[in-house]
């Protein structure tokens, strides 16, 4: 601040430090508050400690790729609060990278777990509370008991719960607590009077604390105008007519809602009855006339507002403090200036009620000097239960925010008549699972707000009926022509339609207007690849992959595609990529495990199975690993697997069947029978069941009874026909067995008349006819399955043995 700027006096007052102009009680009593502050907080939200991932958590944190382990330090300070590109178009603006660095700190040191996130969110609280308390008593109230009061109500105010409880509310939260900090630095770098700067230090610590409270919230930047107006008026002992003036002449939008607005924000600090989540879509209706009742309440708050500025004393800083406190970090958020996106959002207030709180204990200390002694002791119970009740609402609020499923309930009893609660409610049935309630709530937000084009898309992913859902989609897309879901999800019905053409119009035009949507480029590749068009799938993964590099489904889905065209080699690195994207990426991991095993790499597959099983106990999981252990011959581990996929689909007939022949091959050939013959006992059409029977008989050298069971296959009319080959195979095994080596004989050539490829059927074949001394016949049947098989040392070793017994019979 310079002299020009300020004025010219005859004898400036001597230079003093506000901080020691203020009365403090014994260090003892001062702790002895901040400790029963601290204990008011924990204790109000002990509770929250427990709370899920909820709502808005899921985007910032789960969902975001900036917070993730390993991802660039560098894309925290280029991207929104949610993980875009601040250049985007569909970028929310929130620029909030400090906030997003403690997410990010949180992980590294106690991972994705919610209880350490919600940890640090209370004790920021605590923080907060502490600082309000310490700012009250250096430069608002003279008595330092006001001071604790104030504090303690900030701590109990159920205002605070979105903020403290949803663990997104941290930027909040840390930004009050840099403003408050930033405030005190700025007040301790000047002196009373005129002053010039007395420490730079702190001045500057001042700017650095702002400057962070912006990079933590936006509404951080509030209090460089809360620390210009406070010099300007208590240090510089200026009229406060001189600011209400210029507020006069302020611009106003003339919108009787967003006057309306303030006093609704006002009434929830003053009467924190009714709290919601989301305030959106219908929950507050639109004040139209200037005949609405509500025009009162913004007319009430103008005059209290004015009132509290034209009688606010030099010698008494509380109002002006309370007032700085209240209106400047509510600016932003207040639509009057420019447009935000939301109308009403409970977690704003956090820092305004800070102005509140000190505006409520100064009015309450003003009532102390009027009041008889019965008075005042009426007004210290009425505080008290009022705190009370504060109390109890904000451990009743934290419940709420435990959950998605509590938090989504709560707003549809809270406010029935907003369309968003109805359709977030929905949202969280839907991945539930239970579709029929899914369904009531979309259609009650659609009658609520008949232009809710996500609601209509989402209920056409629930619906059974194809066309149903299409009148859904194109209804969603008549309303918003780029909603990209809907017509992704077009898209993909059209597909499953046969509708290729219009289908890959429709995925391409999901793309164009949700550049980052990576479930479209998956499904146009997939478009691609059964049409045959390998090079256009390739090109639609590459392109994604650019797009959104942080896509593990993607690169999984790639992967697999690699997988089917021949390149398992460059799959490996797009599956370690999924998982390192998601560690939880089971699908990935089974892949991986599954492409190892094509490569006989069967200790690394088993790792990545038994990665994958750390995640989830899924029958997907168990049942390729017990399929490892049973080809490699660890029959007990392979039965230990399997009998836990049973456990989790008791009702699968493969897993059973699977359980039996680990048994049959383990030796346990009793137990193997009484299983197999207990599947077919319930599955009247099994034809593995018996080729598994006809096995196990086999090999106890029953061969009439094997060959029986092949007959029961066979009578099940399998329709493949290189099933019927196996079995005609096998029936010509057993009968081989049995020395029937004419009927073997025919069993093996119906094998070969079905599946001309079966080598071993020829081979057999051959040597029927070596037995039986038709060495011509016999060479025949050896060359045509030594065609088949080049390499078969068998085949090699049956056609010498037949040269020998030729050129012995023309020696003879």
């Amino acid at each position: 601040m310079t002299a020009n700027s300020r004025g010219t006096r005859a004898a400036p007052p001597p230079v003093q430090r506000r901080l020691s102009a203020l009365p403090r009680p014994a260090v003892g009593v001062r702790l002895l508050r901040y400790a029963a502050l601290v204990a008011v907080c924990a204790l109000c939200y002990s509770n929250s400690l427990w709370g899920e991932f909820v709502h808005d958590d899921i985007w910032a944190i789960t969902n975001n790729p900036d917070v993730r382990p390993g991802s660039s330090l560098q894309s925290i300070f280029t991207n929104d609060f949610w993980g875009k590109r601040m250049a985007d178009n569909t970028s929310h603006k929130s620029y909030r990278p400090l906030c997003i660095l403690t997410f990010k700190l949180n992980i590294l040191l106690g991972g994705m777990t919610p209880f350490y996130f919600h940890l640090v969110n209370v004790f920021l609280h605590c923080m907060v509370t502490a600082l309000l308390m310490h700012t009250c008593e250096q430069c608002v109230f003279e008595d330092s008991n006001f001071s604790f009061l104030t504090a303690l109500l900030f701590s109990v105010h159920p205002i605070h719960t979105e903020a403290v409880s949803g663990i997104v509310g941290r930027a909040d939260v840390l930004a009050s607590m840099l403003f408050l900090l930033a405030f005190l630095s700025y007040i301790s770098s000047m002196a009373d009077g005129f002053p010039p700067t007395v420490s730079v230090l702190s001045l500057a610590l001042s700017l650095l604390l702002g400057t962070c409270a912006m990079l933590v919230k936006e509404t951080g930047i509030t209090v460089f105008g809360v620390c210009v107006l406070y010099d300007f008026l208590v240090l510089c002992h200026r009229a406060m007519s001189n600011i209400v003036s210029i507020l006069v002449l302020m611009k106003n939008q003339g919108f009787l809602t967003y006057c309306y607005l303030l006093a609704f924000n006002a009434w929830l600090l003053l009467a924190p009855i009714v709290l919601c989540y989301d305030w959106q879509v219908g929950s507050i209706p639109l004040v139209e006339s200037l005949w609405d009742g509500r025009n009162i309440a913004s007319l009430t708050l103008a005059l209290v507002m004015l009132a509290l500025s034209l009688n606010c004393k030099m010698k008494g800083k509380e109002v002006l403090v309370g007032v700085l406190f209240l209106i400047f970090p509510f600016i932003p958020a207040s639509n009057l200036f420019f447009r935000v996106g939301f109308v009403v959002a409970e977690r704003v207030l956090y820092m305004p009620s800070m102005g509140y709180c000190v505006l409520v204990v100064h009015g309450l200390n003003r009532l102390y000097s009027v009041v008889s002694r019965w008075g005042a002791a009426a007004l210290t119970v009425s505080m008290l239960v009022v705190l009370l009740l504060f109390s109890w609402k904000t451990v009743q609020q934290n419940e709420i925010w435990l959950s998605r499923e509590a938090l989504f309930r709560s707003g549809i009893q809270t406010l029935p008549h907003n369309a968003k609660v109805h359709y977030n409610y929905a949202n969280f049935l839907k991945d539930r699972g239970r579709n029929q309630e899914a369904i009531y709530h979309y259609k009650t937000a659609l009658r609520l707000y008949p232009r809710h084009a996500s609601a209509l898309n989402n209920l056409g992913t629930l619906t059974h009926q194809a066309e149903e859902a299409e009148v859904y989609y194109r209804r969603a897309l008549n309303i918003n022509p780029q909603h990209n879901r809907a017509l992704f999800n077009l898209g993909n019905l059209l597909k499953s339609q046969g509708k290729e053409e219009e289908a890959e119009r429709m995925l391409k035009e999901s793309i164009r207007y949700g550049p980052h949507f990576a479930d479209a480029y998956s499904s146009l590749a997939s478009l691609y690849a059964d049409q045959g068009h390998s090079k256009e799938a390739n090109e639609i993964y590459t392109r994604g992959i650019e797009n959104c590099p942080d896509s593990s489904d993607l690169h999984n889905n790639y992967g697999v595609f690699l997988v089917d065209t021949g390149h398992g080699d460059h799959a490996a690195f797009h599956y370690q990529e999924a998982v390192r994207l998601k560690p939880s990426h089971y699908v990935a991991m089974v892949n991986l495990g599954r492409l190892l095993r094509s490569s006989n790499d069967n200790k690394e597959a088993e790792l990545w199975y038994k990665r994958a099983l750390q995640v989830v106990r899924k029958v997907d999981i168990l049942t390729p690993l017990g399929a490892l252990y049973y080809n490699t011959g660890r029959y007990e581990e392979a039965l230990e697997v399997y009998r836990e996929a049973a456990t989790l689909q008791p009702d699968s007939t493969d897993i059973w069947l699977a359980l039996a022949q680990v048994l049959a091959m383990a030796g346990r050939s009793v137990e193997a029978e009484k299983m197999t013959l207990s599947i077919i006992s319930k599955t009247s059409n099994c034809i593995e069941c018996y080729r598994l029977l006809s096995a196990i008989y086999s090999k106890q050298g029953n061969h009439t009874e094997a060959l029986d069971a092949l007959k029961t296959a066979l009578q099940q009319e399998p329709s493949d026909p290189a099933v019927r080959a196996e079995l005609h195979f096998s029936m010509g095994n057993q009968l081989r067995e049995m020395n029937e080596l004419d009927r073997a004989f025919q069993s093996y050539k119906l094998a070969v008349e079905l599946k001309p490829d079966q080598s071993q059927a020829w081979m057999n074949m051959g040597g029927i006819q070596h037995i039986k001394g038709d060495y011509a016949a016999a060479r025949m049947y050896y060359q045509r399955a030594l065609l088949l098989s080049p390499g078969s040392k068998l085949l090699k070793e049956n056609l010498a043995k037949l040269d020998r017994l030729e050129k012995k019979l023309q020696g003879a």
